[in-house]
């Protein structure tokens, strides 16, 4: 209360309101109904104050609102700000968020493949364009004072991630940078990086939840909380959450085997009444279907609701097992805006396409309330979902872990089917970090007071461990940089090597490679430390006992050696002798459990070499079965002949012979101790030691008695300090190796694909060739392979539809990569084209490895995949979208998400071809109108 203040208390606070009003925060507040949270004021307050910041905050938490204060402050100092997203998606939805707030006349669009209103002061794009126009130079960079990087985490992608990390590096100076980021273990030290290289930095780190999120389990028809409450021990102030008893007793009781035969009780079975009993609390536990998913939590006031599928049939099948079952959660006038809100966004479908894309049983689920949302969709319809969604008039969504990627999407409630997904290469377990973001979506800030998170129960589910994932809210940012052929000929041209080698050793995976040296190289000072010492306490007066200390491990060493090879042999030969044995043969098996008399059953070599006793094959030599004059039948194995083993006699095996039957082995081993029970077996004459003849062994002990060390009365104790000290030695060694392969990995890296590029003739020195200047407008992965075919004129000649289908390899990537057939590719002068640009890149292949350039390490050309060129080819021959899906057997969002990446890499070859002499810059022209229609052209606006 002011009146309750001193005059002097009122004076300074309406001082203190005055300079925050006078600040640019104080209008930019005034736009939001709501307060703003300290980390938002705090990361503001230092964007004004010049420096750069980096927000590393939950999702849903609002960490958007700090890049709009730096929109809103570029526009107040009459300066550019260029907004950028990871995905075309988070991009449109921004651009329309700010079209909103400032106009259509000042924000524009840059994603690739659409260019809206590009030289506005506030440009919304893809990272990758904004790396694009870094390299080229664009002189839209002129006048830029702010880059917000949103989901600056995705440089951990290891596909794109080394994109963020090019765009932090070679932004000018004088821009400030806003780092947006979900909660991320190491924020401290991404920000001391973002310290090194772009000066300045506050690092704001908020870990609170705007909304409270609560963990579910729902088995059965019971939700379980996955924690109990949290308490406070015994008045200590200690507040700890622990997973659910319940939970763990109901894992404990699944995890039971309902009939065990071994288990009896007084000579009986377990009694029928005791598994009745188990049958019946069994009878609890299942897994809900997902209608009955949504009608539970439609019941319980938890919808609208998310719901996790790691696959798009999934989610499809998910819809569809809804309408099946008559869930409907819009009431009419729910229904009515539904259908005006989708006819408006697909009026300009035609009407032949809509049956192809689904149009009609998508429409039933989205007036029912209920919907997919996957990558597969065409871009429209998730546009669709989304708006509905965030509307209300969309309550139950089904959808791939892609939708967590910062769409602006939040519910209520967020459900995991499961805590498995294919990750590309194996089913694996979600991360802690994957987790975090699935569920981060659950809680509306300004609607809900708290969120849900529900994972369905599953066989063998372990409380624990969910536990620990729910429990872990943050994950670590590992860089994924990597130079590229791309960005060595940019680099090169503009900076030349030895300064683009600086640049370099200033990423991120630098930086983390150095750190991480830091330990080791404080321990190798210590090891030196304690070799000095090591090195007096064996100091000898008669001489150098260091040299005396190698000649006694020279002699060591050799003696060891020889031993080796001498126990190699006499293994090679015992295996050999049991090699030679045969059914009849009588031994004497020489050490182990069963030595003495023994009557050789089966030689145990390779299966099908028996007397009518089953054979085996083994790796590790033979393993004769035997009866032992003990009437035991066993299998021996090599362990039992140290030495070569010879047969005393032979004797007949009786056909009738049964080596289960007691009265069997007994009698045959009565008429083996009769047969063999008087020879005694000739010892084992043991060879002459290699090493008594050994040449270099008798030299080494002659320098050892000449050497003046040899007869100091300390010797031993010398000897036991020159020990430690090779130990020490050793051990520093291999320390010392480890940050060799850790320090200057970039840069290396990079001095290998120069060289590579200096061999094909795109570097000469720190001068780009004219090929090296093509190379530097073609991005992708395939961009040294792109050029080789245009330098090699593997195009030329074709038209707009046969370079489409050849350039559709450059892009495309098969989901599955174990495809059984080969793919359908257009015939004639395609085909050629498409054959030699496979030949052209087994030669690439043969330089990387040449040049010692690892693919395995994100490094390198890949194989161009064929499996898109007759889709591509036959849309660009203007086929119907129902012909070209259906022999494509392609979902339509795929469809148009890779002609898109088509269409952008054609954009950039007719840009790169050379202008004159050649038909590729004319046909590439032309292959993208002829891709760009249909569902392509109107798929969105990015």
């Amino acid at each position: 209360m002011t009146e309750d203040l001193s005059p002097a208390e009122r004076y300074a606070a309406a001082r203190l309101r005055a300079a925050e009003e006078a600040t640019a925060l104080a209008p930019f507040r005034a736009m939001y109904e709501f307060a703003l949270d300290p980390f938002q004021i705090d990361a503001c307050n230092a964007l004004e104050a010049g420096k750069g910041v980096l927000v590393a905050a939950p999702t849903g938490s609002g960490k958007t609102i700090v890049g709009e204060f730096a929109v809103h402050l570029a526009l107040e100092q009459g300066r550019k700000c260029f907004y950028t997203t990871p995905i075309k998606a988070l991009s449109n939805q921004k651009y329309a968020d700010l079209c909103k707030r400032y106009g259509p006349g000042k924000v524009g669009l840059l994603t690739g493949d659409n260019s809206v209103n590009s030289e506005a002061p506030v440009v919304v794009m893809t990272t990758e364009v904004l790396r694009n126009m870094l390299y080229a130079g664009s002189q839209s960079l002129l006048g830029l004072g702010y880059v917000v990087m949103d989901e600056v985490h995705y440089l951990s992608d290891r596909f794109r991630g080394a994109v963020w990390e090019e765009v932090i590096i070679h932004l000018p100076e004088s821009v400030t940078l806003v780092s947006l980021s979900a909660t991320v273990s190491n924020a401290e030290e991404f920000g001391d990086w973002l310290d090194t290289v772009r000066g300045d930095t506050e690092v704001i780190v908020s870990e609170d939840r705007p909304v409270p999120l609560w963990q579910h389990v729902l088995a059965g028809r019971r939700m379980y909380d996955l924690f109990e409450e949290e308490t406070d021990h015994g008045g200590r102030g200690v507040a700890r959450r622990e997973v659910n008893p319940d939970l763990v007793r109901l894992a404990r009781m699944e995890n039971q085997r309902t009939y065990n035969p071994r288990d009896r009780r007084r000579g009986k079975m377990v009694r029928e009444a005791d598994r009745e009993r188990e049958r019946r609390q069994r009878s609890r536990i299942w897994t809900p279907g997902r209608p009955e998913v949504i009608e539970r939590l439609d019941a319980e006031g938890l919808l609208p609701a998310i719901t996790f599928i790691f696959s798009r049939a999934g989610c499809e099948a998910a819809v569809q097992q809804c309408l099946y079952a008559g869930l409907r959660l819009n009431d009419e006038d729910a229904r009515r805006r539904v259908r005006e809100i989708v006819e408006e966004r697909t009026a300009t479908i035609p009407g032949e396409d809509l049956h192809v894309l689904g149009y009609y049983e998508w429409l039933e689920g989205l007036e029912r309330g209920i919907a997919a949302h996957h990558a597969g969709m065409l871009p429209t319809f998730k546009e669709v979902v989304e708006e509905l969604f965030v509307r209300g008039l969309v309550k139950a969504v089904f959808a791939t872990e892609t939708l967590a990627l910062g769409i602006n999407m939040p519910a209520r409630t967020v459900v995991l089917e499961k805590l498995v997904k294919w990750n590309g290469e194996q089913h694996a377990d979600i991360t802690p970090g994957e987790y975090t973001q699935l569920t981060g979506r659950a809680g509306r800030r300004g609607i809900d007071v708290e969120g849900h998170a529900v994972v369905l129960w599953q066989r063998a589910m372990d409380p624990a461990a969910l536990a620990g994932l729910a429990g872990t809210r943050t994950y670590p940012l590992r860089s994924s940089f990597k130079p590229s052929y791309n960005m060595a000929v940019n680099l090169v041209e503009q900076f030349g090597r030895h300064r683009s080698r600086e640049l370099l050793e200033r990423s991120f995976a630098q930086f983390q490679a150095d750190k991480s040296v830091v330990g080791i190289s404080r321990q190798v000072q210590r090891n030196e430390e304690g070799l000095q010492g090591y090195r007096e306490g064996m100091t000898c007066h008669l001489g150098d006992f260091e040299e005396y200390a190698q000649l006694r491990r020279d002699l060591k060493d050799r003696e060891t050696e020889l031993a080796k090879q001498g126990a190699a042999q006499r293994r090679a030969a015992a295996a050999a002798a049991l090699e030679k044995l045969k059914p009849g043969d009588v031994i004497h098996v020489p050490t182990g459990k069963f030595a003495g008399l023994a009557l050789v059953l089966d030689p145990g070599l390779a299966a099908g070499r028996t007397n009518g006793h089953r054979g085996f094959e083994h790796h590790d030599g033979p393993r004769p079965l035997v009866l032992t004059a003990e009437r035991q039948v066993k299998r021996l194995a090599s362990i039992d002949f140290p030495v070569p083993v010879e047969p005393l006699e032979r004797m007949r095996i009786p056909r009738s012979f049964n080596p289960r039957s007691p009265q069997s082995r007994r009698d045959l081993a009565s008429a083996l101790r009769t047969k063999a029970g008087h020879i005694t077996p000739e010892r084992h004459r043991r060879e002459r030691a290699a090493a008594a003849d050994d040449r270099e062994i008798a030299r080494l002990r002659a320098a050892l008695r000449a050497h003046p060390c040899h007869g100091c009365d300390e010797r031993e104790d010398h000897a036991r300090w020159a020990e430690r000290y090779h130990r020490l030695q050793r051990d520093t060694r291999q320390l010392e190796r480890r940050i060799e392969g850790r320090t200057n990995t970039i840069a290396r890296t990079f001095d290998r694909i120069v060289a590579l590029l200096t061999e094909l003739d795109y570097l000469r020195g720190d001068e780009v060739t004219e090929h090296g200047k093509r190379l530097a407008r073609l991005y992708g992965e395939l961009d040294l392979l792109a050029s080789e075919c245009l330098r090699e004129r593997v195009w030329e000649g074709l038209s707009p539809a046969e370079l489409a289908a050849c350039v559709s390899a450059l892009v495309y990537e098969a989901r599955q990569a174990d495809d059984a057939l080969p793919p359908k590719v257009p015939g004639g002068k395609a085909k050629a084209a498409l054959g030699e640009m496979v030949r052209i890149w087994g030669r690439l292949d043969a330089l990387e490895e040449e040049f010692r350039i690892n693919q395995t390490e994100g490094v390198g050309q890949r194989e161009p995949d064929l499996g898109f060129a007759w889709a591509a080819h036959q849309w660009a021959s203007d086929r119907s979208l129902d012909e070209v899906l259906r022999e494509a057997e392609m979902p339509a969002g795929d469809f148009v998400r890779w002609c898109k990446q088509v269409i952008d890499v054609l954009g950039q070859i007719a840009a790169a071809a050379p202008a004159e002499h050649s038909t590729v810059p004319r046909a590439a022209r032309r292959a993208v109108d002829a891709l760009l229609r249909g569902v392509v052209a109107y798929s969105s606006v990015g």
